[in-house]
């Protein structure tokens, strides 16, 4: 009897996954614990290990397609074996009828229907027909078992003025003069690639934050030359390689504890006063953006920082990190400074009430009550937040206590 594969479900929150690709492809012997596919969630990309040893008899969802948890991924079992249900309902592709009085319009195909008269239709497909207006019940799906997946939409899409209504109208029979994605004319060389993962939740979770937050944006200029020169003398003294990205993580840390009144939530119509200051640390990969959690940073100390930081971002970036160390911020930071952004306006990450931008050190001539000029360097903190929770003056004093941080480095220590 052939195993069922289904998505698993990685996270209390997750509900669906994305085939990112299949390390085993049909006919080939698998064993229990050996990958057969990788998976992108709303988090992260994972592999999938078989939990039977046996052959891969079938892959039901093809790489690029969302699948909901639980969802059918393919069957194992013995070689030869048939697949019951996956495998006999192509059969049931009723285009043999369409020849009836001749009419002209039998001949669009028809979907594949399941036994319980379910059209075969993968999740994205038909978020897809939905966003373009395409009847997906006159489309015969290309994808296993005669499923519609999203390519199957897109031609419909781009082939709907041949199925114009008026059998006299000429136009109708002209082929469109450019290809369409979506409401986007393409041009020669486009290259149109699903938005799908990270890049997804990243699009979805920030359009959400726009749409629900009420949010506010408020610089300050921030004297971060003693701090450049504190930094360099404690590396050079202990032979470390402290960041200014610590610094700054521990001096936002100890203003959050100190004003308690950031750390806060709303939840329906109920609002939560965070208990622990743990900070969302922006990490930027190739295909999307990841918010690894330092936890309790409050009570954690420089040198503490310093490796908890450094650990997080690089095994974000091969994909080392489980879902624990995604969770459970309270705060975020997002650090453009090393790209040389002299300012910008972040995205609150729900639930976070607030988020803090840090921006580029500069050099800047500066003159004194006597006249006389230097060089000083200046740093530009952007904090967003969410003006149901937060007030402008209730925003200020908080990036007062940053700035007096570190403006005043040993005071970041102390």
């Amino acid at each position: 009897m052939a195993f069922e594969v289904k998505m698993p479900q990685l996270g209390l929150t997750m509900e669906e996954g994305t085939v990112t690709r299949w390390v085993k492809q049909e006919g080939d012997a698998v064993k229990a614990g050996e990958v057969i596919l990788e998976i992108t969630t709303d988090k992260l990309t994972s592999e999938v290990e078989s939990e039977f040893d046996g052959t891969l008899l079938k892959i039901v969802a093809q790489e690029g397609e969302d699948i909901p948890v639980k969802g059918l991924l393919a069957y194992i079992g013995e070689a030869g074996e048939a697949v019951g249900g996956a495998e006999a309902a192509p059969v049931a592709v009723a285009a043999p009828e369409a020849p009836v009085a001749a009419a002209p319009v039998a001949a669009a195909p028809a979907p594949v229907v399941t036994a319980n008269g379910r059209i075969r239709i993968s999740p994205l497909a038909r978020k897809t027909a939905a966003k373009m207006g395409v009847d997906y019940t006159n489309v015969k799906g290309s994808g296993p078992a005669g499923r519609i997946v999203q390519k199957d939409i897109l031609a419909a899409a781009q082939n709907a003025p041949v199925a114009a209504p008026v059998a006299a109208a000429p136009v109708a029979a002209a082929p469109a003069p450019v290809a369409t994605s979506g409401s986007v004319d393409l041009m020669e060389g486009d290259v149109v690639t699903k938005l799908a993962g990270m890049r997804k939740v990243v699009a979805e979770r920030m359009s959400q934050s726009r749409r629900e937050i009420p949010s506010v944006t408020q610089n300050v200029k921030i004297d971060v030359t003693d701090l450049m020169k504190f930094r360099k003398q404690i590396n050079a003294d202990l032979g470390v390689k402290y960041s200014v990205n610590d610094f700054i993580l521990k001096a936002v840390g100890k203003a959050l504890k100190n004003n308690k009144h950031i750390l806060v939530t709303l939840d329906g119509d109920k609002i939560i006063q965070r208990a622990h200051v743990n900070i969302g640390m922006a990490v930027a990969l190739d295909d999307g953006l990841i918010v690894p959690v330092l936890k309790d940073i409050d009570k954690m100390s420089l040198e503490e920082i310093s490796a908890t930081a450094k650990d997080l971002a690089e095994r974000a970036r091969t994909n080392k990190l489980n879902m624990d160390e995604y969770k459970g911020s309270t705060f975020s930071i997002s650090n453009l400074g090393m790209f040389g952004v002299e300012t910008f306006d972040p995205i609150v990450n729900q639930p976070d009430s607030g988020i803090l931008g840090v921006c580029a050190v500069q050099d800047e001539l500066v003159m004194d009550d006597e006249g006389n000029i230097s060089k000083r360097q200046f740093m530009r903190i952007s904090f967003t937040f969410d003006h149901r929770l937060i007030d402008g003056a209730t925003a200020a004093k908080f990036e007062l206590a940053i700035k007096e941080l570190l403006e005043n480095p040993m005071k970041i220590l102390l």
